[in-house]
């Protein structure tokens, strides 16, 4: 079969994402503080864009988004322009309305005033807390240790872990090391007597005896406890320590009190990630029998396009071609930006009157009335595709009358009612909650009691998911949540 070359007409049907579309879709899933780190650094980027000052009321055009696709199109026409004749792209440009912005875009609501209590302090902001190590060496410098000594606890604290343990053994650390093991040793017990109490222990019996001699407690039979029963006393087996030592329950109890107050984990102030404070992307607040929904604008740039620029693309204007053509490649990203900004505004502004809609019980009354919801719900009600609803909802916090939550806390699974409409999973934990908190601490509840409490309040749900709802509020187990006494 001999090979030939034809052409052939094929219409197909393709989906391009422009970048201008990649760029909206982007700024759809960012954070406040994100977006507002993109646009700073698209002003240092783009000179064509400019930060309006505060009382300046000159901005971008009205109709950004008619002009942006004017610019953008090849074979675009205005409408007082012969048909037989194409306008320049400096015309188009000219021939923008400049001065009705402000009018076409009112702001989304008025700045948030903020006293001066509710701003985080100077130093909260330009500190690092310091690190279980670095707290270790400090007080290493200042202690009367030999050079020997020095190097040594300096391998004793490399080798603890987040929580202050010493998690290689001094055999290991002698070979690794070189030293000596009686250094080692002698560096241990002066290790072991820096702040926080208890650190550099090996296993969690000698952190608490460490706690025990420093802070000198008197009852022998905390040491007792410590000693020999200290996996019943992580059970929370009062009666079984009693027969074990031989001693009265009422005397455990107190003793087990005592050893509660003390720190199984040292390190515990040290580690961790640093605190993150959030600041909403939108507050939603009640007026009368009315929700108010306002997007937070606190330092995000307003945008505007440079009077030095329009300048260069004016009729008449004596600019080189290149200048021209680099301008308006300029002129149609920073538009493109504006009108990005603005439409992601407008769609979480839309999402958030979508969510108040569904959860009006939760905005008025709790998470107890919390609804199941799910995206294509709100993406139906919008006219927009589940995607875009994902996207707006990502790492963004809204502020209402409940409370601070993240816009994705309100889609939520259901559970089913024995009789009734379902019931979302968040109001069930916020149930598990309240009850576990109105328990007797002497005879807390079981998870399949809880289990049954909750099917007499016409909520159909097993045992199993009681247990993975309290585990996901870090809710300890009914055996070690009893209290003896």
């Amino acid at each position: 079969m001999a090979l030939e070359i034809k052409q052939q007409l094929r219409l197909t049907q393709q989906l391009v994402m422009t970048p201008q579309l990649q760029q909206a879709i982007k700024l759809l899933q960012l954070s406040r503080l994100e977006l507002a780190n993109v646009v700073q650094k698209e002003l240092q980027e783009n000179p064509i864009l400019e930060d309006v000052l505060e009382g300046d009321e000159e901005g971008i055009p009205s109709e950004v988004s008619r002009e942006v696709e004017v610019a953008a199109a090849d074979g675009a026409q205005t409408a007082d322009m012969p048909e037989n004749r194409e306008p320049t792209d400096a015309e188009k440009i000219a021939d923008i309305d400049w001065q009705n912005y402000m009018d076409a875009y009112p702001q989304t609501g008025m700045a948030v005033a903020r006293d001066d209590d509710e701003r985080r302090s100077f130093e909260s902001t330009v500190t690092r807390r310091a690190t279980l190590a670095e707290h270790l060496e400090w007080q290493i410098g200042l202690s009367p240790f030999s050079s020997e000594e020095v190097e040594a606890a300096q391998w004793i604290v490399g080798n603890l872990n987040d929580d202050g343990f010493l998690s290689t053994s001094l055999p290991e650390i002698a070979a690794q090391s070189g030293l000596a093991a009686e250094l080692l040793e002698r560096s241990l017990v002066k290790v072991q007597g820096l702040d926080p109490t208890g650190v550099a222990a090996r296993d969690l019996r000698e952190c608490l005896l460490l706690q025990i001699d420093v802070l000198k407690l008197d009852d022998p039979l905390v040491r007792r406890i410590v000693d020999d029963c200290l996996d019943l006393l992580q059970k929370r087996d009062f009666r079984g320590i009693a027969r074990a030592l031989s001693v009265p329950p009422e005397a455990v109890t107190v003793a087990a009190e005592l050893i509660g107050n003390l720190e199984p984990r040292p390190g515990r102030a040290f580690g961790g990630d640093e605190p993150v404070y959030i600041i909403p992307d939108i507050y939603v607040y009640k007026i009368g029998d009315e929700f108010h929904i306002q997007l937070n604008e606190d330092g995000l740039p307003k945008l505007r396009i440079s009077n030095f620029y329009r300048g260069v693309l004016a009729r008449g204007s004596d600019a080189g071609k290149d200048t021209k053509e680099y301008v308006q490649e300029r002129m149609r990203s920073a538009l493109w930006l504006i009108k990005s900004i603005h439409q992601r505004q407008r769609t979480i502004y839309k999402v958030v009157q979508s969510l108040i809609k569904f959860q009006r019980d939760f905005f008025e009354r709790g998470i107890q009335y919390l609804k199941p919801l799910n995206l294509r719900d709100v993406a139906e009600d919008i006219g927009m595709h589940e995607s875009t609803v994902s996207r707006v909802t990502t790492n963004k916090y809204a502020h209402t009358p409940q409370g601070i939550f993240e816009l994705k806390f309100f889609f939520n699974s259901s559970i089913n009612r024995i009789e009734g409409d379902a019931i979302a999973s968040e109001s069930v934990k916020e149930k598990i909650r309240r009850i576990i908190a109105a328990e007797d601490g002497k005879h807390p509840l079981s998870d399949q009691r809880i289990a049954q409490m909750l099917v007499a309040a016409n909520i159909d749900i097993a045992r199993r998911t009681v247990t993975k709802y309290r585990e996901a509020m870090n809710i300890l187990s009914s055996t070690k949540r009893r209290k003896v006494g």
